[in-house]
């Protein structure tokens, strides 16, 4: 389904919501009686361990959907969401979303899809936090953001700090590992911008 499409069918359905920067859309154990489109901005969703340690799960752009796996399941919110800029999202109540979904085939086909690759990516996520060092989910991040080719540039979008959370570790312990990987020749770091000089090198790593 082409995303305007989308929107029309979607937007019918919700209400509007603004979020300052900082904002939580929804904190841990609150019940889901819906779900959410984003607009405009961006939103992170994470969880804290029993130490109070922010461990990110993912982080969403304009044209992505949050909770709807929870809120169809009459759930409650497993984590936090926050907006990490001035965001404007679309709140969709389960109800209303139930009886379209019982009239649209198209709609409901679509989401059959989205809540099968968003299975698909969350496996993928836990086997990367699980399984996965922290330098080796740093390369497979790095290798996420580059072209492919023997060497690219990676440009963060997120702070350091950021991108520690998102890969499930500290901010010293993510220094520590780009500090030797830039030791070893198989990257540049000049500020926010990341030099993959030795992409195919990093990828045989990641396939050990």
């Amino acid at each position: 389904m082409k995303i305007d499409n989308l929107q029309k069918k979607i937007v019918p359905l919700g209400i509007a919501k603004k979020y300052r920067k900082n904002a939580f859309l929804f904190q841990v154990q609150e019940d889901a009686s819906g779900f959410f489109y984003v607009l405009k901005g961006r939103v992170r969703v994470f969880k804290m361990d029993e130490n109070g340690r922010e461990v990110e799960i993912v982080r969403l752009e304009p044209g992505d959907f949050l909770g709807e796996a929870i809120a169809l399941a009459s759930a409650k919110f497993p984590g936090f969401a926050q907006a990490t800029e001035d965001s404007e999202v679309l709140f969709i109540e389960t109800r209303g979303f139930f009886k379209k979904l019982e009239t649209d085939a198209a709609l409901t086909r679509f989401f059959l899809i989205l809540l099968a690759k968003k299975c698909l990516v969350l496996n993928e996520r836990i086997e990367s936090l699980g399984l996965r060092t922290v330098r080796q989910r740093l390369i497979q991040y790095l290798l996420s953001q580059c072209s492919g080719e023997k060497a690219c540039l990676v440009e963060l979008k997120i702070k350091k700090s950021d991108l520690a959370r998102l890969l499930g570790t500290i901010s010293a312990t993510l220094s520590r590992n780009l500090r030797e990987m830039q030791q070893e020749g198989l990257i540049e770091v000049r500020g926010k911008r990341i030099q993959v000089k030795e992409c195919l090198k990093m990828r045989h790593e990641l396939s050990c």
